[in-house]
């Protein structure tokens, strides 16, 4: 059953814990501080923040949740319903709640959005392709 929660919660979680000072207070916006600046070969800079290794931790987790997916029985329902209800709950906030009015919270949903809709089309695909009709070839 532990196996059946979405990963994606785990960016939920940590988005706020962030962004109701449950970390400790933040002045300004949490996401937008550097963490690392690289210079190009090209003399640009590039700047990593906060926000962009939250997409990209929440993208690898994607990734898992698709994989994932990719299971058959009752086990994947579970998947599917808890996902959904993941998805619900990131668009509620982020309709609702001040502080989930980012970018960052934006991304992070539609991530969760990609989960559902994955997670459903590839179980239908896997279905589609494990049925048949009419005797088998051992008939």
């Amino acid at each position: 059953m532990l196996f059946n929660i979405p990963l994606l919660i785990a960016p939920l979680a940590v988005y706020n814990f962030f962004a109701f000072g449950l970390l400790g207070a933040s002045v300004g916006d949490p996401w937008s501080v550097p963490i690392v600046t690289i210079e190009m070969i090209s003399s640009a800079r590039w700047t990593l923040t906060l926000g962009d290794v939250m997409i990209v931790a929440a993208l690898v987790l994607l990734f898992v949740e698709i994989l994932k997916a990719t299971r058959t029985g009752v086990s994947s329902i579970v998947d599917h319903i808890l996902s959904t209800l993941l998805f619900i709950i990131y668009l509620v906030e982020f309709l609702l709640v001040r502080e989930t009015a980012t970018s960052v919270f934006f991304i992070l949903m539609i991530i969760s959005l990609v989960d559902v809709i994955a997670g459903y089309s590839v179980t239908i695909s896997g279905a589609r392709r494990d049925m048949s009709f009419g005797p088998g070839p051992h008939a």
